[in-house]
């Protein structure tokens, strides 16, 4: 892993346990993720520093849970879907990630890519995020406060763009700023959605779908 992270710094010292973030590890692996750096990124990273202490308890189980705005973080699988389908690209340089929220994703992703360039729209997410990553000692991860809905062409070209909000349709905008051997990883839809992968090669795009999900949804501007 690039970087070490500052665990202590988040408090919780009860929930810092290994053998807590080894159980999560235990029931991913159970539910299909079997990338080693992808388990071993997620039973590195703290989740329980990334929301209000009132919710820490419930920090390791595999739900969503409100972070303020409106918004949530995603539950662990889904974390470590992404992350895992994220791995397969061919290279793993470069990653952005379009909705910063709590930066627990983001974090994840710093373990494993040398690069991540994360958008927020929210102004307060942003602001507390970029304080908890500088805290936790995430120095690789580049936060904007902006509108990430038509991704970060001047960033580009990515090896991949995750997105961790579902848009009603697919966002092609997004296509030309992966690299060849790419990969886009999103949720699509409103009241159904469903997580699908678009990887880029020298012929053209390749979209795979996945599997159903639930995501807050993908707005444009910035609040």
């Amino acid at each position: 892993m690039a970087i070490r992270l500052n665990i202590a710094a988040l408090g919780g010292v009860g929930m810092t346990s290994a053998r807590t973030r080894a159980r999560l590890v235990d029931r991913l692996k159970a539910q299909g993720i079997s990338h080693p750096a992808v388990l071993a990124a997620m039973a590195e990273v703290p989740r329980h520093g990334f929301m209000d202490e009132a919710l820490a308890h419930k920090a390791y189980d595999d739900v969503s849970l409100p972070i303020g705005f409106g918004q949530t973080i995603s539950q662990p699988y889904i974390v470590a879907r992404m992350t895992e389908l994220a791995m397969g690209a061919a290279q793993h340089d470069k990653v952005l990630e379009i909705g910063t929220g709590c930066g627990y994703q983001t974090t994840v992703l710093a373990l494993l890519f040398k690069t991540v360039y994360s958008i927020e729209r929210i102004g307060g997410l942003h602001k507390a995020t970029r304080e908890r990553l500088s805290i936790l000692g995430v120095h690789n991860a580049r936060l904007r406060h902006a509108d990430g809905s038509k991704g970060l062409a001047d960033a580009a070209p990515f090896d991949v763009i995750i997105i961790t909000a579902a848009a009603p349709i697919l966002p092609e905008d997004m296509l030309p700023q992966l690299k060849v051997g790419g990969r886009l990883i999103f949720p699509v839809g409103e009241a159904e959605q469903e997580l699908r992968q678009i990887e880029r090669t020298a012929e053209g795009y390749v979209e795979t779908r996945l599997e159903k999900v639930n995501f807050v949804p993908l707005l444009p501007g910035i609040v």
